[in-house]
């Protein structure tokens, strides 16, 4: 089957919608499909810095003048085409008469945008950009959702929603647990003592995220005796002012590491006590997921999509109520070994290989009814 996957712009720099594709591409071609990946490629933004104001301007023109015509020439030698990020909704009136289907992550910017979250303020240009992106939902032909909630979500928005299913992302089978020496590596270099225990949150500076929360709960946590001594790494985008004073006032408890590669998290989540995960939204939560396949316990929101995805098999808590959140964690620390244990079991479900399976049945339904449409227009 020939498969044209249609990835997002490099220089976003958009580091899971990266690795969504390439897993796709990776899986696909291993089972000899002929699998084609193509993106916006950096034209207009060649000569301008990202820290330039005309840059985020010029990137539109990358995308939505530049590309399309591309894309459409490519499409006409396909069988299907996938737009692997929602945003990218506008690409499907580019598709032709090639059968496509999209993977919709989260609606939180499109929620954003439509007032739902008065915490995150959209501005004019972004409403535009996403009721753009919400109107190119509803011309989809075929919606795939990560996740339960996603689907919800978007039927709420959509008045007239066109067929949805779920298919839930893979973990990346890089994360697996790491060895004791990387585990020693990781410790050295922030600083943390080779027993020292610490807890462990990975996301980047999105209102979502709540990494307040995650700070709010890490104090609280202190005031119990057996997290008196433990520490907090907060791995991703370096925190904001506001945040680094509000994390410097925990008695040194919090570590920062920015910008983690793959392997540096495989080695934190391996050697954390668990993950602290209580976001307020997400399209899906990824992290809970590699935190499991690493051995590492689950500590996350007791709301969707983290119910779905740790596969209650974690510790949950209310995001917004520290207190709470930081007696529950303790008093569940005796089932930390149950949980590593359970978080490997549920994490098989969520192999590259099951997810493929579910796409190579999504293409061949779609690819299957192009032909038939072609037999009878040619009677």
């Amino acid at each position: 089957m020939r498969i044209l996957l249609v990835a997002n712009y490099q220089p976003d720099r958009q580091r899971s919608m990266a690795r969504y594709a390439e897993l796709l591409y990776k899986e696909l071609r291993k089972r000899g499909h002929a699998v084609g990946l193509i993106r916006p490629g950096p034209i207009a933004t060649r000569f301008v810095g990202a820290g330039n104001p005309l840059f985020r301007w010029l990137a539109y023109l990358d995308k939505f003048v530049f590309f399309p015509p591309l894309l459409r020439l490519r499409a006409r030698h396909a069988d299907v085409e996938h737009v692997c990020d929602h945003s990218n909704s506008c690409y499907l009136r580019w598709t032709g008469k090639t059968p496509n289907v999209i993977t919709a992550h989260d609606v939180l910017a499109i929620r954003s945008a439509l007032g739902h979250f008065p915490q995150n303020p959209t501005r004019p240009s972004g409403v535009l950009l996403q009721r753009w992106i919400l109107r190119g939902l509803a011309r989809a032909r075929r919606i795939i959702c990560v996740s339960d909630k996603t689907r919800r979500d978007l039927e709420e928005l959509l008045p007239a929603p066109p067929r949805m299913d779920v298919i839930a992302n893979a973990v990346d089978p890089a994360f697996t647990p790491a060895r004791a020496e990387q585990i020693a590596a990781i410790r050295a270099s922030l600083g943390l003592a080779a027993e020292e225990p610490y807890l462990l949150h990975v996301g980047n500076d999105n209102w979502y995220k709540n990494r307040t929360g995650v700070l709010h709960i890490m104090a609280e946590l202190r005031k119990h005796p057996q997290f008196r001594d433990a520490r907090l790494v907060m791995a991703g985008q370096a925190l904001p002012p506001s945040l680094r004073k509000a994390a410097q006032a925990i008695d040194g408890a919090v570590v920062e590491c920015v910008a983690a590669s793959d392997e540096q998290l495989r080695a934190l989540y391996t050697g954390a006590l668990a993950l602290l995960f209580p976001s307020l939204e997400e399209g899906f939560g990824w992290p809970i997921l590699e935190a499991q396949a690493c051995e590492c316990p689950v500590i996350t929101s007791n709301r969707s999509p983290m119910t779905e995805v740790a596969g209650n098999v974690a510790i949950l808590i209310n995001p917004e109520d520290a207190v709470s959140a930081a007696a529950a964690i303790a008093s569940r620390m005796g089932d930390l070994d149950a949980l590593r244990e359970a978080g490997l079991a549920n994490v098989r479900a969520y192999s590259p290989e099951n997810m493929v399976d579910r796409w190579c049945e999504i293409y061949r339904e779609l690819a299957s009814k192009r032909r038939e449409a072609t037999v009878l227009a040619g009677k």
